[in-house]
């Protein structure tokens, strides 16, 4: 009899343990998502109004489908965290890792400010995807930041706690979401290349200003299109950034970068706008035509705002890049997309300039 009972006790022993390792998955959508001006009936995490999908180039609209800039806040004592995930392409780049492509990052708040704890990284050029994002994590309660992947798609996504664990709504009301800043670009605001999703400059300063971001960065269609103009204005803001140079000749420059503004300035009147101008590329440093032809696009720039400060326009700010990487051209992976050290010194020159917009 003895012998039966240390045999039913083994076994619930190992029934249990097996219990507590466990993953038990949570929809992401029951979370709260930030980084998205819009709420559509079709796509969950996406950047553009469905309404847009018949008026604007497709090009554009399926650039907006991409989910840079998204995350997701929730907290968890969980000891072992999992990750399965669908993106809407197997989707690769012969310059940028995948995990910033499809991938997602981890982080955690530690007294008061965000730290890494692990990527989430995808299966190459494959649609269903999971990984461990950490089996023996110490415990306690804390709050986490989930950045979505800077180059894909994401149909559905998954966060997967040990059975033990328990997994909420956020308790701490960081980034703050009040007058949040939008900013709209190119492939660079985008996410190109970034390694991960966290080093993108546009996330970064979602921890350093503790405060939501929007990321309207469209890779090769940032060309000021008024569409995203009227989403943009869609926001309550903080601040609107306009950072989409390297996306426009110097003529389509001067035709739109007006009506762009205008109707920003129009809708909201009193969100200020910085204008940042285009950084010279290390890849243009030896190529006469393309430097001249970036000099004279910043020159354009330079010259609407000083037209528009000289007409007693306020609320308007110029963004000079002048050697965030041609100090020493080690920012770049082609001569032109940011590296994590790029998108490091481009966000810590632009960092002090928005925190003084915003006081």
């Amino acid at each position: 009899m003895k012998k039966i009972l240390t045999l039913v006790c083994a076994s619930l022993m190992a029934f249990a343990g097996a219990t507590a390792n466990d993953v038990i998955y949570h929809d992401a959508k029951k979370f709260p998502l930030y980084g998205s001006a819009v709420k559509n009936d079709s796509l969950d995490f996406t950047r553009l109004p469905d309404s847009l999908s018949s008026k604007i180039r497709k090009e554009l609209y399926d650039l907006g489908t991409n989910t840079a800039g998204l995350f997701i806040r929730f907290s968890s004592n969980a000891k072992k965290m999992k990750m399965k995930w669908k993106t809407r392409t197997g989707l690769e780049f012969n310059h940028m890792a995948p995990s910033a492509i499809s991938g997602f990052d981890v982080y955690t708040l530690v007294d008061g400010k965000w730290e890494f704890v692990s990527p989430a990284r995808p299966i190459v050029n494959k649609r269903n995807h999971n990984a461990t994002v950490f089996a023996a994590m110490k415990p306690g309660m804390r709050e986490y930041m989930v950045y979505f992947p800077l180059y894909n798609g994401v149909d559905s996504v998954y966060i997967g706690v040990d059975s033990a664990a328990v997994i909420e709504m956020p308790k701490v009301d960081l980034p703050k979401r009040e007058k949040p800043v939008v900013i709209y670009g190119t492939s660079i605001t985008q996410g190109a290349c970034a390694s991960r999703p966290g080093m993108c400059h546009t996330n970064m300063l979602v921890r350093d200003l503790n405060r939501e971001i929007y990321n309207l960065g469209f890779s090769g269609n940032g060309r000021l299109d008024l569409e995203v103009a009227e989403v943009m204005a869609s926001v309550d803001a903080g601040l609107y950034v306009i950072d989409c140079l390297p996306n426009n000749k110097v003529d389509a420059l001067k035709a739109n970068i007006d009506p762009f503004f205008q109707l920003l300035r129009s809708k909201r009147p009193d969100v200020p706008v910085l204008f940042v101008e285009s950084p010279m590329f290390p890849g243009y440093l030896l190529d006469m035509n393309e430097e001249a032809t970036l000099n004279e696009k910043n020159a354009a720039l330079r010259d609407y705002y000083n037209k528009l400060k000289k007409a007693g326009v306020k609320n308007i700010y110029y963004f000079e890049t002048k050697g965030i990487l041609t100090e020493d051209r080690q920012g770049t992976i082609d001569g032109y997309h940011f590296t994590d050290l790029g998108f490091y010194r481009y966000e810590k020159n632009l960092l002090p300039v928005i925190q003084k917009i915003l006081k």
